[in-house]
């Protein structure tokens, strides 16, 4: 088992940040840790990762306990926080670097990490001339240095734009391979792209443990498109195997079928046939969305 979580309580003065969480995850899972912002994600994660204290419950990363066995912890964990701490004055291979002194791990992995993270291009300039994208990398780098088991990544994708959030969720999946990773984040489509597997937390208590392929409903899906321009919803309706339409918002539309076939296609060839662009297209989870909003709206 890489994580076990048992009971684990934390209260920050009279608020409970976490309550009562359990769950374990299993050598080579990816796991998607998803709920509203402030729902008790980052506290968790800095417990597992030893920077904070747990109220009550028990922790162990691979095999270690989080309280008594604090320095086997760091040393088989990588984390990425939320707020990634780059040193913007330093170059790419000077903090990592620095960082394998502080772990005391093998310089020889510094070429590795920067080739198995797609730094090469930018290796040679200071962090601060980096885009957000390849900070991100920056930070995955560093934290793969001592080549952790387990790897903890607090909302990695935050702030990335479109090009970046490809590339970096790409990444993800390639680390994931070879890693345990447990990812925050209160985006969904961040769980569909890269989990396994998804934790839902609303309010400091666990509410869902789901296997995404558990999740998925074979003879129903929707489709998120954007439009360069605003479609009367009877026209999307027209589509084939159409259960429902809804307009989300400005030029979005979710657009429910009744099939198991990818409609993605159909629906590219209907904006083609009308003049239109489509400005995006994807397919999403409908029991995942519909669960989270389920157990998180209250």
């Amino acid at each position: 088992m890489s994580i076990d979580v048992a009971n684990i309580t934390k209260i920050f003065g009279t608020q409970k940040a976490l309550n009562d969480v359990s769950f374990s995850i299993n050598k080579g899972e990816i796991v998607g840790f998803l709920g509203p912002n402030g729902a008790g994600k980052s506290t968790m994660m800095k417990i597992l990762t030893t920077y904070h204290q747990a109220d009550e419950g028990i922790a162990t990363v691979n095999s270690f306990d989080v309280l008594t066995n604090k320095k086997s912890v760091q040393q088989s964990v990588g984390y990425l926080p939320e707020h990634n701490p780059l040193h913007l004055d330093m170059y790419v291979k000077e903090y990592l670097r620095f960082n394998a002194d502080v772990y005391k791990a093998d310089k020889n992995r510094i070429e590795a990490v920067i080739e198995q993270t797609g730094l090469t291009p930018e290796a040679h300039k200071k962090i601060g001339q980096l885009s957000k994208g390849y900070r991100q990398r920056v930070g995955l780098a560093a934290a793969l240095l001592h080549d952790p088991e387990v790897l903890i990544l607090d909302e990695p994708t935050t702030g990335l734009d479109p090009n970046q959030l490809l590339e970096i969720r790409k990444l993800i999946k390639t680390i994931g391979k070879e890693k345990t990773i447990l990812l925050s984040t209160h985006i969904m489509k961040e769980v569909e792209a890269v989990c396994d597997r998804v934790l839902i937390i609303n309010k400091g208590v666990l509410v869902a443990d789901k296997r995404l392929e558990d999740l998925r409903e074979e003879n129903e899906q929707i489709i998120e498109v954007e439009f360069d321009y605003r479609v009367e919803e009877v026209l999307l309706q027209k589509l084939p195997n159409v259960k429902t339409v809804k307009n989300t918002g400005g030029f979005v539309y979710d657009i429910t079928f009744n099939t198991s076939k990818d409609m993605r296609p159909a629906v590219f060839d209907f904006a083609h046939d009308n003049e239109l662009k489509t400005l995006q297209l994807s397919r999403k989870n409908k029991n995942l969305e519909s669960l989270f909003t389920e157990l998180t709206q209250s």
